[in-house]
């Protein structure tokens, strides 16, 4: 695995690690990394596939999102980068510009819902975006290894593992594995609430704390200082198809 310094030269990381421990040594070596991506991976900062450029920092990259996300909303899709020669061209390599943390609900698939193609999204998801280590080395691949601007934490409206972590609480009987989740998503509870507000509240607490959680992340943390990655907190509504930003 190799990651830039200085937009430029390139530092060679062994890829043992991508483990986290790994990682955090890394971003401890690496204090001074500044933008870049991996040419390991065969991408470079501003990459095109096909006639449409790759935004290569944070801010354009949430610009793209969101403007995607205007077109799913308003039934305008227009379904990038799956043509022929983009399938073809991304047999060299991938050079995706978001990385997004989302809930496995079927509902909310970050491809459709922000409009994107093949290469643009390195997509992450676990039930109410619980981190654990399979999931932070994930995000971390894509932050270090193919230099991603941006990671995004998507909840959404009406997530079923959130309302588990609530009803867990009321005394509800949870299986083993789904526990474990709950456990996790039950420090967003806000306990003066009540019902579906209770939920609702919970959602958007729960991704900010996982966002703090990327945040405090010592290789992420680098490239955050560094201004080349922003960690964005949203939540999608079913009602409206709308993604929001999370203060």
């Amino acid at each position: 695995m190799s990651v830039d310094r200085g937009c430029g030269s390139e530092v060679s990381v062994p890829r043992r690690r991508l483990v986290r421990a790994g990682l955090r040594g890394a971003a401890v070596l690496g204090a001074g990394l500044v933008c870049g991506a991996s040419a390991a991976s065969g991408s470079r900062s501003g990459a095109a596939v096909g006639d449409r450029p790759r935004p290569c920092e944070p801010g354009r990259a949430w610009r793209e999102l969101e403007a995607g996300n205007r077109r799913w909303r308003t039934f305008r899709e227009s379904h990038p980068d799956q043509a022929g020669d983009v399938r073809r061209a991304l047999v060299g390599g991938q050079h995706p510009f978001a990385v997004v943390l989302g809930c496995v609900d079927s509902r909310v698939p970050p491809e459709l819902v922000f409009d994107q193609g093949l290469g643009d999204l390195l997509t992450v998801r676990s039930a109410g975006e619980v981190l654990d280590e399979a999931v932070l080395g994930s995000i971390s691949y894509g932050v270090l290894e193919l230099g991603v601007p941006l990671i995004v934490v998507l909840g959404h409206q009406g997530c079923g593992a959130v309302a588990a972590a609530v009803h867990a609480e009321a005394g509800g009987a949870l299986p083993a594995h789904v526990r474990y989740l709950a456990e996790r998503i039950r420090p967003a509870i806000d306990h003066r609430l009540e019902g579906q507000a209770r939920i609702d509240a919970a959602v958007t607490e729960n991704v900010r704390r996982v966002r703090a959680r990327l945040t405090a992340e010592p290789d992420l943390a680098a490239r955050v200082a560094d201004g080349c990655l922003a960690i964005v907190g949203a939540r999608y509504e079913l009602t409206s198809q709308l993604v929001r930003k999370v203060p």
